[in-house]
């Protein structure tokens, strides 16, 4: 599959999560939440994999980046992600988030010593100076309180424990360790590690029988983790952390799109600004050669 298709995938099923999200708060906790991701996940890549007779059974040193893959991509990134919406806006959190991409490039030139050339740079500059113009509006509306910096704060962990994820999957697939199996066995790990903070808080699980939260959940396990992580996290090992981290600046345009498509969300000159430099953002770092 493509470079170009794996970068469509992930932009396209993970936009269209924030979405899918908004349907499991309420009833159930998030971390409960994630636990039943993460653990519907797993077993449906462990599936797939003793289908198509794909090796499962791995050294111990193997298990270690496993669980360190699943403990900051799948487990600390998305409690930090959703507490973070509980005290600032999604507008907030998703420029927060975009940070991502300016992290993966500091730490893959400190860890693999790779080299983001100008155009890069200049892209990641525009993709994030896209974001702060299509939530303006919203975040114009914000008063400074202790917990909006408390909010920021968790929403900033979020992107730098997703960052920290990155650069792990980049380093297992350089220690040639297949992805699909990487996948199963981070989400199973991340699963039981959210479990274990989720059980440390007190946190009931609970579980909301509605269609919307079923089916948001089979969205969000089926295509928001096995499809989704599986295009990102092998088109991260092909292309490097510092440019396929750009899809994170990309989600929220898709997300909006989608509001404007089915929420009636008005079309105005913030959007379309903040769209165009996302997109010349995006053209810039990924075709750099």
């Amino acid at each position: 599959m493509s470079n170009t298709v794996l970068y469509l995938i992930t932009v396209l099923i993970w936009g269209s999560t924030w979405l899918a999200i908004e349907f499991q708060l309420g009833v159930v906790a998030p971390e409960v939440s994630i636990v039943y991701r993460y653990a519907l996940a797993s077993l449906v890549l462990f599936i797939y994999c003793k289908i198509n007779r794909l090796k499962l059974l791995f050294n111990l040193k193997s298990h270690v980046w496993f669980a360190l893959l699943g403990a900051f991509l799948f487990c600390l990134n998305y409690i930090f992600a959703y507490r973070a919406q509980v005290h600032i806006t999604s507008a907030l959190a998703a420029i927060a988030f975009s940070t991502m991409l300016w992290i993966n490039i500091i730490l893959s030139r400190l860890i693999f010593g790779t080299r983001a050339g100008r155009r890069v740079l200049f892209g990641a500059f525009l993709g994030i100076l896209g974001i702060i113009v299509l939530f303006a509006p919203q975040v114009g509306e914000v008063s400074l309180s202790d917990e909006i910096f408390f909010g920021s704060i968790l929403a900033l962990l979020g992107a730098l424990t997703a960052s920290i994820g990155n650069m792990l999957s980049q380093g297992a697939q350089r220690r040639a360790l297949p992805v699909m199996q990487a996948n199963a066995w981070g989400m199973l790990y991340g699963a039981f590690l959210t479990a274990i903070i989720a059980l440390f808080q007190g946190q009931p699980f609970t579980f909301d029988a509605t269609f919307t939260y079923i089916a948001s959940l089979a969205y969000l396990a089926l295509f928001g983790s096995v499809v989704a992580f599986g295009a990102y996290l092998t088109l991260l090992g092909r292309i490097g952390a510092h440019k396929a981290g750009y899809a994170t600046v990309m989600f929220p345009v898709v997300a909006l799109i989608l509001s404007i498509l089915f929420e009636g969300l008005g079309l105005d000159m913030s959007i379309v600004l903040g769209t165009a430099l996302v997109l010349l953002g995006n053209l810039l770092v990924l075709r750099e050669k």
